[in-house]
C-alpha cells in the first residue's frame, strides 16, 4: 500500500448506526464513487444498517460490525472482538476511509480502529482534537443540537471537504439500486397507502391504538391499506391491521419493503428506516415525528412529506429513547382524522408498482 495524502484509491465510508442513518448517507457515498481518484468504495456498517447499505448505489461490497460506542444495547469491548474488525478491515487494503457520523457522535473510537487496521488515511467531522488520528478534521459550521442542516447535505459536506462531489446530473436525493423486488402479489392492484407502525426507537413510535383507528379511516376515505413491519413485529401489524389492512408484517426483507413503499401513494410512519427507504424511492411520507431529535436534521429528505406531531412537545431534543413524558403527548394528540387529511395533501398522483427488472407490467 502507498503513502496516500489525499483521498484515493480503495474507500472504506463508515457508518455504524440504523438503516435510516445509512439511506440519509447514500448521497455522499455517491459523491465518494463518482470521484476520479476512487476506484472503489466498500461500507463499514453495523448490523441494522448493513441490509440498507447493500442497497446503496456505489458500494460494491459491506463490511459488517457491531461498534460498542455506537448501538443502543453495546456488547463488552474486548480485544478479540477489536482485533477481529482489525483484521477485516486490514485485509480490504483501503488507501483511505471517510467516518459518517452525527453531530452529538465522535468519530475518534472508529478512527482509532482504522489506524490499527493501517488506513493511511482518514477523514470525519470532529468537534475533538483528534491527534494523529484524523488526516482531515472537518467541522461543519451547522453543527450542535440547533443546527439546521439535514444529515444527508452534512454527510455531502465530509465528502466535498475530502474532495468528492455529486456527478453532473445527480441531484443528489436519495436513491437505492434499481431491480427491486416484484412484490405485486403482495399489494393491492388499487391505488394504497403504507401505514408502518413500529420504529426502532420506542419513543418515535405513534401509539399502536392512534395507528389501529388510522387504518379502517383511510379505508373509509377509499384507500386500500398495507401495513408493513419487521419480523418481531408480526403482532403489532396485524393488530393494527384487523379486517380493514393488509398485514405484510415480517413479509419482505428491506428491499421487498423498500418494493411495498415504492408502489405506494404514501406512507404514515414515524421518524425510523422506512421512512427514509420511502423517500429513497420517492414515495411522499406523512412523517409522525416525535421532536427528541431535530425535524430539521432527520425528517424525510428530498420528498413532499407532511410533519405531523408537536415539534414543541418537553421532550424536544432530548434524544430519549423512551418517552420521557406521560401519555406521549407529542404523537399521542395527532388523530387519524389528522393523517387522511395528510395523505389527502400528498396523493395525488404517482404509486404505480413497478415491475422486476426484465418483467412486463
Amino acid at each position: 500500500m502507498g503513502v496516500v495524502t489525499d483521498l484515493a484509491g480503495r474507500v472504506l465510508a463508515v457508518r455504524l448506526d440504523s438503516t435510516g442513518d445509512v439511506l440519509l448517507m447514500g448521497p455522499a457515498i455517491r459523491a465518494l464513487a463518482a470521484a476520479p481518484t476512487v476506484s472503489t468504495v466498500d461500507v463499514l456498517a453495523g448490523p441494522a444498517g448493513s441490509a440498507a447499505a447493500r442497497l446503496l448505489p456505489g458500494v460494491r461490497d459491506v463490511l459488517v460490525w457491531t461498534a460498542p460506542w455506537v448501538v443502543s444495547d453495546p456488547p463488552p469491548t474486548t480485544s478479540p472482538d477489536v482485533a477481529a474488525v482489525v483484521a477485516r478491515v486490514r485485509a480490504g487494503r483501503f488507501d483511505a476511509a471517510v467516518v459518517f457520523t452525527s453531530f452529538h457522535q465522535s468519530p475518534l473510537p472508529t478512527a482509532l480502529v482504522l489506524r490499527l487496521a493501517g488506513v493511511p488515511w482518514i477523514a470525519a467531522a470532529s468537534a475533538d482534537y483528534p491527534g494523529s488520528l484524523l488526516d482531515l478534521r472537518h467541522r461543519p459550521p451547522s453543527d450542535g443540537p440547533a443546527g439546521d442542516v439535514p444529515e444527508t447535505e452534512r454527510a455531502l459536506d465530509l465528502a466535498r471537504a475530502a474532495g468528492a462531489d455529486l456527478p453532473p446530473g445527480d441531484d443528489g436525493r436519495l436513491a437505492l439500486r434499481p431491480c427491486l423486488p416484484d412484490i405485486r402479489h403482495l399489494v393491492p392492484a388499487r391505488p394504497y397507502v403504507v401505514v408502518h407502525p413500529g420504529a426502532a426507537v420506542p419513543s418515535r413510535a405513534w401509539p399502536p391504538g392512534r395507528c389501529r383507528e388510522a387504518v379502517p379511516a383511510l379505508a373509509a376515505a377509499g384507500w386500500s391499506v398495507v401495513v408493513t413491519g419487521g419480523p418481531g413485529e408480526r403482532e403489532l401489524t396485524a393488530a393494527v391491521a384487523g379486517s380493514d389492512g393488509v398485514d405484510l408484517g415480517g413479509a419482505t426483507d428491506l428491499a421487498g419493503l423498500a418494493g411495498v413503499l415504492a408502489g405506494a401513494r404514501a406512507v404514515v410512519v414515524g421518524n425510523t428506516g422506512p421512512a427514509h427507504l420511502a423517500a429513497a424511492v420517492g414515495t411522499p411520507v406523512v412523517s409522525l415525528f416525535a421532536p427528541v431529535v431535530p425535524a430539521a436534521r432527520w425528517r424525510p429528505y428530498g420528498v413532499p412529506h407532511v410533519l405531523l406531531g408537536d415539534q414543541d412537545a418537553p421532550c424536544r431534543d432530548t434524544r430519549a429513547r423512551l418517552c420521557p413524558v406521560p401519555g406521549h403527548p407529542c404523537l399521542a394528540g395527532v388523530t387519524p382524522t389528522d393523517v387522511v387529511a395528510a395523505v389527502a395533501t400528498l396523493a395525488r398522483g404517482g404509486g404505480a408498482v413497478s415491475p422486476p427488472c426484465g418483467g412486463n407490467p
